[in-house]
Parts: structure tokens; sequence; C-alpha cells
């Protein structure tokens, strides 16, 4: 499985954990917990092979499935299919089956005898994978995801970035890994469809590291946590379920606090000793033994757990507008045969506020890149208003360049600040010192959440698209921006599946997806949130 031995992790000067060891085996279902930027996920990148420890060492065996948060799935020509059938190499030997059985048509006896010998030999691979009962198994996990046969059949450049990454998601349960590693598995995932990914995970036998703000998920899958505490550098390992962790690590601060205070107040009473004693040069070495015995009390305390930090999210002043500041006429938009939606129109008032809500795949992302204006309708037009300024908040963070670090890319959304007032901003989403020099590509979602709404608080926009806002934010950060939903006073789109964040919004209108039907917003839509 996975074997973590005295291990530290480094981010410039940064000590992110320092001399950690643990061992992930089989029926090891871990929850890996700590705020955002706490290393949660550049560790389970470690554990995946995918780099170094700064010291230390860690150990693999056995085949490890990783889920990252935002997977890069390789060649996007391929279908949907093929890329969850390569986690077992079926796809290849599919293919090799299929060309050969075009060539054993062929008039040229040659080519046939040839065809014949590689279609046994991808057969004797395709069967040793599991054959046609595989097949169905990843038909079965991917439908249990959202992933209809209709869309397992086309190629991936054609999908939306929730449904790639449910394909990466179907492609590592349907792996056969000894040991996963998910990384906010939930994200992009309807209400059903998380509560068989429960389910699979309750009984999956092999060990389990998972990243999840769904604290339900979590609940139900884990029999152990470890809790990253980024102010300690260190890792406190919980050999219990979640609800008994909370309870434990609550008693565990109390400990720590307790005990601190009777050390501090003893060891002050040794200081006021010694002091007192080492003027008398008879008693001068008693009261450098009371010091020093006062200094060891001290540096063998456990640290306190400090309250972890919370980034303050403030919305932009909206800048003056008209009464429409952006409307969209005739929307259309097709990939191949395949039409995503129809003839939407939509009339974005001043201070309106409207929830987007559809099926995955229903093309609410597509629509909220057509407004931002980072994507090209097949028909139709985009109307902007007197005065528009939108302010895009991207799912998968297409906003961010993420060759350029934290600074350059405040910089690049707010080019008018200067580099104080930048870093000033950015210390308010807690990126301070050598965290605003990390290149983008290898913060964390939280971190790359936070970077990205940091950007939007200088726009000055008055019209916010917000598409699933608050994913990977860990709750206090969830919290801070669902405050910010309810307090701006511009208009807002929102496309998100978390339930507290249409509360926040209290919409006045829904536009339904793909038929795009528009209505006043009523509590019956509520339940349709979660289920979008």
């Amino acid at each position: 499985m996975i074997t973590v031995n005295d291990v530290t992790l480094r981010f410039g000067a940064r000590v992110l954990m320092q001399n950690v060891s643990f061992r992930v085996d089989k029926g090891d279902k871990i929850g890996l917990v700590g705020r955002n930027g706490a290393g949660k996920t550049t560790l389970t990148r470690m554990l995946s092979g995918d780099g170094q420890p700064a010291e230390g060492s860690i150990t693999l065996s056995g085949k490890i499935g990783y889920l990252p948060q935002d997977p890069k799935s390789g060649d996007l020509s391929i279908t949907a299919r093929d890329r969850i059938l390569g986690a077992r190499g079926l796809d290849e030997a599919l293919a090799t089956m299929r060309k050969a059985e075009l060539d054993m048509g062929s008039a040229d006896p040659d080519v046939a005898e040839r065809a014949m010998k590689a279609y046994g030999r991808a057969q004797d691979v395709f069967s040793a994978g599991g054959g046609y009962a595989a097949e169905a198994e990843a038909a079965t996990i991917s439908n249990a995801l959202g992933l209809p046969d209709r869309v397992l059949d086309q190629q991936l450049q054609t999908l939306s970035g929730g449904q790639r990454r449910r394909i990466e998601l179907a492609r590592i349960l349907f792996s056969d890994a000894d040991t996963m590693l998910l990384d906010e598995p939930t994200n992009h995932l309807d209400a059903d469809s998380i509560t068989w990914l429960r389910g699979f995970l309750k009984t999956f036998s092999g060990g389990l590291v998972i990243i999840s703000h769904d604290v339900d998920l979590v609940e139900e899958t884990v029999n152990k946590v470890f809790y990253l505490d980024a102010n300690r550098a260190t890792i406190d390992i919980y050999n219990t379920g979640w609800k008994h962790y909370l309870r434990q690590r609550e008693a565990d601060e109390a400990r720590r606090k307790r005990e601190r205070e009777i050390t501090t107040k003893t060891a002050e009473r040794l200081v006021a000793q010694g002091n007192k004693m080492r003027a008398k040069a008879s008693k001068a070495s008693a009261a450098q033994q009371m010091l020093r015995r006062a200094e060891q009390m001290m540096s063998g305390l456990d640290d306190v757990r400090q309250a972890d930090k919370v980034a303050k999210i403030d919305f932009p002043k909206p800048a003056p507008c008209g009464k429409t500041p952006l409307m969209a006429q005739g929307l259309s938009k097709s990939y191949g045969a395949l039409e995503i939606f129809a003839g939407v129109d939509l009339a974005i008032d001043k201070g309106s506020r409207v929830v987007v809500l559809g099926l995955n795949g229903a093309g609410k992302t597509t629509l909220l890149r057509m407004l931002a204006g980072t994507l090209q309708s097949d028909t139709g037009e985009i109307q902007p208003g007197h005065g528009l300024k939108i302010g895009y908040f991207a799912q998968e963070h297409e906003t961010l360049d993420m060759d350029r670090t934290v600074l350059e890319n405040m910089q690049r959304s707010a080019p008018e600040l200067t580099d104080t007032q930048a870093r000033s901003v950015l210390g308010a989403f807690l990126f301070s010192g050598d965290d605003t020099a990390k290149p983008a590509k290898v913060l964390s979602g939280g971190e790359r959440t936070r970077l990205a709404l940091a950007g939007l608080i200088v726009s000055s926009a008055n019209v916010l698209l917000l598409d699933e806002p608050t994913n990977n934010l860990d709750p206090a950060s969830r919290e801070e921006v669902l405050d910010a939903i309810r307090r701006y006073e511009g208009a807002i789109v929102l496309v998100s599946h978390d339930e507290g964040a249409v509360r926040a919004l209290d919409p006045d209108r829904v536009l339904l997806l793909p038929d795009g039907d528009e209505d006043l917003w009523n509590d019956g839509y509520a339940e349709l949130v979660s289920l979008a």
C-alpha cells in the first residue's frame, strides 16, 4: 500500500508538515482534513507518486488510483468510454480487435492472416482484463455518475469540465486500484450520484484517502481521520470514525489548553524564583537550574492549535450601469450532432439575481462562458448594456493563468493596483510572503478558488457570473462566500449544486436548461438544486 516515513513537505521556505510518518493499509479509509492551503492536495499528490518530499520517504506498493482536483485527461480526441476502459488497458485491446475485424475481410490473404493473429492476441488481453463483463461494469459505474451511453460515445473535447471530471472519477473507480486517492470526488456530482458514491466507497475493500468538504460522505465512509494542522506543521492521526474524531479533537484541544495553563503558571513561578536567587552568588547555580527547568517545561508542551485563518471576502461595489446591463437572444450551442441548447433568451437587469438550473451536461457552464465572452455561440448574440462590467468566476479556473504566480495573476486582474495594493488584497485572501510567488498551477483547488475570488473584488463588476463558487472551499471559507453573495448589490447569475449558495442568493428568477425556459423563483425549484 503506502508507507510514509519521517516525511517533511516544504514550499519555498514554508514548512507544510514536518517529520510525519503513517501507513495506508488495505481496509484503511482515511479522511484527510484541514483548512485550505494546509497541504492536503500536496500530500495526496506525493502519495500518488507525483513528486518527492523535501525529507523522508514515501513507499508505494500495489496499484494506485489518483483523482486530482483538476485531472488532466490526456488525449481529448478519444471517446469517454475509451478513457475509462483504458484504466485496465481494455481500450487498446478493443481498438486492435475492431481494426482486425475490418482487416480480416481483406482480399489479401497475408493481411487477413495477420489480422486474425492480431485479433487473437488482443482478445486474450481483453479477456484478461475482464472482457465484456468489465465493459458492462464500466458502463454501470458511468451511468451511476450521470454519464449515459450518449456521453460515453463522445470525444472528451466535446464534454464540459464537469463531465470530464466525472469521466476521470469513473476511470479511477473502474481501475481495480488497490489504493484510491480522491481529492474532492463529489465536485460536479448530483445528489443521486453522491448517494451512489457513498455506497461504493463504503464497500470498497482497498485503501482509501479522501479529501472532501462533503461532511456526509466523510462521515459515512472513513474509519480514520488525519488532521493537517497548518499552524503546527504536523498531522494529528485519529484511528476512529468522523463523529468520534470531532469529539476526540475537541477533548485534545481542551487537554492541551489546560496543560499549557498549568505548566505556564508553574514555569513562571520557577522563573520568578530563579531571578531572585541568582542575585546571590551562593545560589546562582540553583537559580540557573530553575531557569533551565522552566524552559524545558515550556518546550515539552504540545502547541495549542490556533484558530484557522479565514479569508475575508467582499464582492466589489458595482460600477454604475443602465437598467439592463446584459441581454442575450437566441443563443445556441452544438458539438457535432449533439445539441447542447438552443434559442436561449436572457435579460439581466440591474441588481437582479438569477439561478441557472439543469441536469449535468445541460449547458449551464457553456451559457456562462458565452455571457462572459470566453465562448462563441453558434447562433444569437450577446448585447452588453450601458456601463456593463462583468466579473466571471469559472469553475475550472480558466480565468487564471496557471503559469503565472499568485501576484502576477492579481496584477493581471487589476493592472491599476500598485504592488503594495495587490499584496494587500492577496493578504486578505491568505496569500502572503512566499505564497505570492507560487505559480497558480501548484495551488490546491481551494487556493485557486480564493485567488479567483480575489480577482473579482477589485473588478468593480456590476454583473457577477458565478459558476460553482463554493467548490473546494473549507466550511469557514464557504460561509464567507455565501455572506458575500447575500450582501452584493449588483446582479448575479449563479450556477451551483450548493443549496446554501442558492439560498444565499435568494433568486428572483430561474432559467431552466436546456429548454431555456424562464420563470419566477419559488421554493418548488429548491429541491432541483442538488439534482441539477
